[in-house]
């Protein structure tokens, strides 16, 4: 951690010599946790900030550049994220948004967790005049955060990454992202609440999903999707047509489109749900669990491409289902927000290395409330 610059999988980072979030290490009465802050310097990636965290059983990357998106994560020797052929992180400056196509939300889309929203999340959709009113997936995501600061809580261990994010247009809209990222030493488990707050003066609507994204090594041929769900459908008839072994993953295969599925989560706990994706032989597996209350959906994407065209599966905790604005308004599926009104969503993710912490995440997931 004394060096101006390193590689940082394959990129070039340059790390501030003296911290300006916290002290480099931070020390708790659970033990040590590190962090540093730095810049990507190379390419597409130049500019985007980034954010490492260390609490000994787990490295969180963070990008405040890229609206609080965990990039990557490393635990037990094993980097989770996947290998999209976009090669990010990419700077939103260079991620054209509002490309008529509707989809250049695509050319930044690289992130181990990527926020969908705010105020659309879901496909593009364009006015009678045929021009573009929501992108893919919304802006959130290629917004940068600001009031970016460092919590830490000695006697319980814990370190928390705080950043706000705003969306914003005169006369339309104003809705912050307050994202709170939270680690405890010694923990390999990644805690994140996120605030959405409605800063207009009348009320709004807004959506959110989180997309979560997984390759190799935990995504390989004889992979398995296990989520505690009520039903699952397709989503559309190509999806339907696989419908009993929506599950399962099969090796990487050149031209494979990708497949959709829609899930009714069943709660392990409160009112939490939870899902994983485990690796053929069972010694690897990353844990989702959220919060209903805020988070009623989750959606799959299976998408077993070739390794070059972005093998990768997608654990998608939602507010709503990612089909176009309109069609998502009418089904009552909106995010109502009054006048400074707030909605709070939760997730705890879980990078899970060797067979007994996969049998004790799939354990947990069986139990029933």
């Amino acid at each position: 951690m004394t060096d101006d610059s390193e590689l940082v999988h394959s990129r070039r980072v340059v790390w501030e010599r003296e911290p300006s979030l916290c002290a480099t290490e931070c020390q708790t009465a659970r033990g040590t946790i590190r962090v540093r802050r730095g810049r990507f310097t190379e390419g597409a990636s130049a500019g985007v900030e980034l954010v490492e965290i260390d609490t000994g059983a787990v490295r969180v990357i963070v990008l405040p550049t890229r609206g609080m998106g965990v990039w990557q994560v490393e635990a037990g020797g094993k980097r989770f994220g996947w290998d999209s052929p976009v090669r990010g992180p990419v700077h939103p400056a260079l991620v054209p948004v509002f490309d008529p196509s509707g989809i250049g939300w695509l050319e930044g889309f690289d992130e181990l967790l990527v926020r969908c929203g705010l105020e659309s999340n879901g496909a593009p959709q364009w006015n009678e005049a045929g021009q573009l009113q929501y992108p893919l997936h919304g802006r959130i995501a290629n917004l940068p955060a600001g009031d970016l600061h460092v919590h830490v809580d000695a006697e319980a261990g814990t370190l928390s990454l705080e950043g706000a994010v705003t969306e914003a247009r005169l006369f339309v809209k104003r809705l912050e992202l307050r994202s709170r990222i939270t680690v405890t030493a010694g923990e390999a488990a990644i805690e994140i609440e996120d605030t959405v707050t409605n800063g207009l003066s009348r009320p709004a609507t807004a959506q959110m999903l989180y997309h979560v994204n997984l390759g190799p090594p935990v995504l390989g041929e004889g992979a398995e999707v296990v989520v505690a769900s009520k039903e699952v459908q397709g989503k559309d008839d190509q999806s339907n047509a696989e419908l009993d072994r929506w599950q399962n993953i099969g090796k990487p295969e050149s031209g494979y489109a990708e497949r959709v599925y829609f899930v009714t989560p069943r709660c392990v706990e409160d009112h939490w749900s939870a899902a994983m994706l485990r690796s053929g032989d069972r010694q690897l597996g990353w844990g989702v669990e959220y919060d209903t209350q805020t988070l009623p959906h989750l959606v799959v994407w299976k998408n077993p491409a070739a390794l070059a065209d972005g093998y990768v599966v997608g654990i998608e905790p939602a507010a709503n289902l990612p089909n176009t604005r309109d069609e998502e308004a009418a089904a009552g599926r909106l995010i109502n927000l009054a006048a400074g009104g707030k909605a709070v969503f939760r997730l705890r993710l879980h990078p899970l290395v060797g067979s007994a912490a996969v049998e004790r995440f799939g354990k947990r997931m069986s139990a029933a409330v």
